[in-house]
């Protein structure tokens, strides 16, 4: 997967903006390259976990098929920790179809996007280090 450098910096500028608490959203775009983000509240308003509301889920996908657009990631910010998934976000990786994308504020700033199947990290890809 491909992330559009102005989606980097988007995402880069809402995980500053919410942090200390996790930002997440949405990753849209077609034939694996990204050109959207589609930011989404955390309703759980926490450093250490996050969750979408389910009409803010609809909404992006209805934005998504207007737009012609697949939902190629769900990605959310670690304030404090790296770039990896913690154990509570492989638990909760049910989509084979996409990627978990993750942007650690922690260290510098990192961008790594994971497949996860079956409760197993299988493929990583680093997308920005700064």
């Amino acid at each position: 997967m491909k992330i559009n450098d102005d989606v980097i910096q988007q995402m880069i500028a809402q995980a500053q903006k919410d942090a200390p608490l996790e930002t997440c959203g949405y990753l849209l775009g077609n034939d694996g390259v990204v050109t959207e983000n589609y930011w989404m509240e955390n309703i759980d308003h926490s450093s250490e976990h996050f969750s979408f509301a389910p009409k803010d889920q609809f909404a992006a996908l209805k934005y998504a098929r207007t737009k012609h657009l697949k939902i190629l990631a769900n990605w959310h910010s670690h304030p404090a920790s790296p770039s990896r998934p913690s154990q509570e976000d492989i638990r909760l990786a049910n989509d084979p179809t996409i990627r978990y994308a993750i942007l650690s504020l922690h260290d510098g700033i990192h961008l790594n996007s994971f497949k996860i199947l079956q409760g197993e990290v299988v493929d990583k890809e680093s997308h920005y280090e700064g």
